[in-house]
């Protein structure tokens, strides 16, 4: 009897691993309902990425003299809700390129690490070739997974700054702090590994993180920012992964990106 409970157990365990490994990316990434509309100030544009997809995001020109924030967003938002965090910098006459994502705002494709990788060279590519834009004018800004598309493109590219908020070391170590009971180190096929990457890059980084995040924990942002010496790590008491929306953040950022060497 114990051993057909033994037996039932692990087959169960094993149809569970099944079906984490073969649906990760629907249980990974959550595109919310397509935003109607195109919010004031920015306009609808276009851009195609380097494996030929065509992606539509949004786009407001930065006042003159002025960097463009080159801002990519978190899971479960889109580019539409780029428009809102980052209100208060298109205030301050930053430009803002809201990217989106295959899979996203009724974008054409299905979102993966490497995916959204390419996603985030269409939108570079755009703003230099399509609006002009020298590398130093664009700061590179990733918000939760947007932070595994900036760190990235970041190693490819130069720009002015890379800004990470709520970022994790690596998407394998949140997933395996949430799911512990799961092998999701030899499960995963979406790493984001931040942490290898941000010492290759030599831009000034900001990194800002709440300290009541339960999504991808405090811990998590302090490895991150333990790699690269050069990093600034500013962390929010009280502020969980909603950080984004809090005014300060665009505070901060703007004050970083004003600095000498930001």
């Amino acid at each position: 009897m114990i051993g057909k409970i033994m037996l039932i157990v692990l087959l169960v365990y094993v149809g569970v691993l099944a079906a984490v490994y073969f649906n990760q990316h629907r249980l990974i990434y959550a595109p919310p309902a397509t935003a109607a509309g195109v919010p004031a100030g920015f306009e609808r544009i276009t851009y195609e990425t380097p494996d030929g997809l065509e992606l539509t995001a949004g786009y407001l020109p930065a006042n003159e003299g002025m960097p463009t924030l080159l801002f990519f967003h978190g899971n479960g938002a889109s580019w539409h809700s780029s428009t809102i965090v980052t209100a208060r910098l298109a205030a301050f006459g930053y430009g803002v390129m809201a990217a989106e994502y295959r899979g996203y705002s009724g974008n054409q494709g299905t979102p993966s690490e490497l995916g959204l990788y390419e996603d985030a060279r269409g939108a570079w590519r755009f703003l230099l070739a399509e609006q002009g834009l020298a590398a130093n004018d664009i700061v590179l800004v990733g918000n939760s997974i947007g932070s595994g598309a900036a760190t990235q493109l970041a190693t490819e590219v130069t720009a002015r700054a890379l800004v990470l908020i709520s970022p994790f070391d690596s998407l394998e170590e949140t997933a395996a702090r949430k799911v512990s009971w799961l092998p999701v180190r030899l499960l995963l096929r979406d790493r984001f590994a931040n942490d290898e990457k941000l010492p290759e890059i030599e831009e000034p980084i900001l990194i800002l993180h709440g300290e009541a995040d339960t999504l991808i924990v405090l811990e998590q942002a302090q490895a991150l920012a333990s790699v690269q010496q050069d990093a600034v790590l500013e962390t929010y008491p009280g502020w969980g992964h909603d950080l984004v929306v809090h005014e300060a953040v665009q505070d901060r950022i703007a004050a970083f990106l004003a600095a000498p060497d930001g």
